[in-house]
């Protein structure tokens, strides 16, 4: 997965959830630091630190492994994989485990420059879509072991 490596680093960006009338249910900002070990047990970690304009914060922290060309993710929240298409834009698809039968699709396109990004989440319930994320982010530094 060469285009994942672009992702290294400290990004800073807002996420809007809208419910499937398109009306905006939730907005934060949130810092993403993403990493690749050279040692340990995880190929990519990474790192969310959740900011809310009410002054709520939440921090979480998970990594994944490489195996057979894509990137697994078994977490106490959640399970699924990663992968890239030819076009150098992640996907992922990832269920959610403290909520059954919730999951999500994610898209991730890096721009031209590597220095901003644009996420995207479908989410279904029980096979239904209920739910979109939109993302929008900028690189804060290059450095894996940035501050959030």
């Amino acid at each position: 997965m060469p285009a994942l490596f672009a992702h290294e680093g400290l990004w800073d960006g807002v996420y809007r959830h809208l419910d499937a009338d398109s009306q905006l249910i939730d907005q934060h900002r949130m810092r993403t630091r993403c990493e690749f070990p050279a040692s340990g047990e995880f190929a990519y970690v990474q790192h969310n630190h959740l900011i809310w304009p009410d002054g709520r914060e939440n921090r979480l922290s998970f990594g994944g492994i490489l195996r057979d060309g894509r990137l697994w993710w078994d977490t106490d929240r959640f399970h699924g994989h990663g992968w890239e298409t030819l076009d150098n834009v992640l996907m992922l698809t990832l269920h959610r485990k403290d909520e059954p039968g919730m999951r999500f699709t994610e898209m991730i396109q890096i721009s031209d420059d590597g220095e901003s990004r644009a996420r995207t989440w479908q989410w279904f319930r029980d096979g239904t879509p209920f739910r979109r994320t939109l993302c929008d982010e900028r690189r804060v530094s290059r450095d894996p072991e940035a501050v959030l």
